[in-house]
């Protein structure tokens, strides 16, 4: 039964120049396309490395690509050069939409060494937490109003949205051209109760984003206790509320892989890295 591919030519023309060229010495890298194949249909079936087909190649030669660009931060050089193309051609909805999804991580994705290795920009605790549901890892990322991810960040999975929202926000970085700075700010930024802190409307407002963040019961209840010193309520827009169902959508399609929706990866830095592979696809896709 011949595998289904998900490269299309015209995806892969704007994927190949994008690719590493072949070192000056030693072999030739092994053809690219075949190679990223490969790891989208790893993590589209959440099959093992070992089980490959045989016309996807050696999995040993995807499983170390896959690290090796993790590693050196090529997955997320791509990622920001097809963003880059996007903006340039005014296809990047600015109203960002921030959440995250808890992901069930597999029994094999436990067992790493807990020292950290040198040269690896890998988390001490690989991005595993463990609840009374099990190991999970939680993936925090925004997306853009077209339900498309521009940025990620992998987390333990216990630990909670709001600490990890500067870091999405950090990790939003769109490159502009060849001059200019990179466009780091959005317009809007929607995001649920979860985020409804002094600390992130603060954050936001120092950078001139607008927020909009329903204020929980509790908050509401906290300030109308304290009367006129509770200040003012934080301003609201319900109708561009409405518009926070695109993060929504986005997750819904990043755990259309079954390897992005169960963890098997024993590294934080692998798991991250098909996160990468996968919003490079979405976007080579439009």
């Amino acid at each position: 039964m011949p595998v289904r591919l998900v490269i299309t030519d015209a995806m892969w023309g704007r994927i190949e120049p994008l690719m590493p060229a072949d070192p000056v010495r030693g072999r030739r890298w092994a053809d690219h396309r075949r190679t990223l194949e490969a790891v989208a249909w790893k993590y589209r079936t959440c099959s093992t490395w070992r089980d490959l087909p045989d016309e996807l190649g050696s999995f040993q030669t995807a499983h170390k690509r896959l690290i090796r660009w993790a590693v050196d931060g090529t997955w997320e050089r791509i990622l920001a050069v097809v963003l880059s193309a996007a903006d340039g051609s005014d296809d990047i909805g600015w109203t960002v939409s921030v959440d995250s999804t808890v992901c069930r991580a597999h029994q094999h994705s436990a067992g790493a060494r807990r020292k950290r290795v040198p040269g690896r920009a890998e988390p001490d605790d690989h991005a595993l937490g463990r609840s009374r549901g099990g190991l999970s890892t939680k993936v925090h990322l925004a997306s853009d109003g077209q339900s498309r991810p521009l940025a990620l960040h992998v987390s333990a999975g216990q630990a909670g949205d709001a600490p990890a929202f500067e870091a999405v926000m950090a990790a939003i970085r769109v490159p502009r051209g060849r001059s200019g700075r990179p466009r780091m700010r959005p317009d809007t930024v929607l995001a649920d109760r979860a985020y409804s802190s002094r600390a992130i409307r603060s954050h936001l407002r120092r950078r001139g984003i607008h927020a909009v963040i329903p204020q929980p019961a509790d908050q509401i209840g906290n300030r109308l206790r304290r009367g006129r010193f509770g200040g003012r309520p934080p301003g609201f827009d319900a109708e561009a509320y409405k518009q926070r169902n695109t993060v929504e959508r986005c997750i819904n399609r990043l755990k259309q892989w079954r390897g992005l929706a169960m963890r098997t990866d024993k590294l934080a830095i692998a798991y991250q890295a098909a996160l990468h592979l996968a919003a490079i696809l979405i976007w080579s896709r439009s």
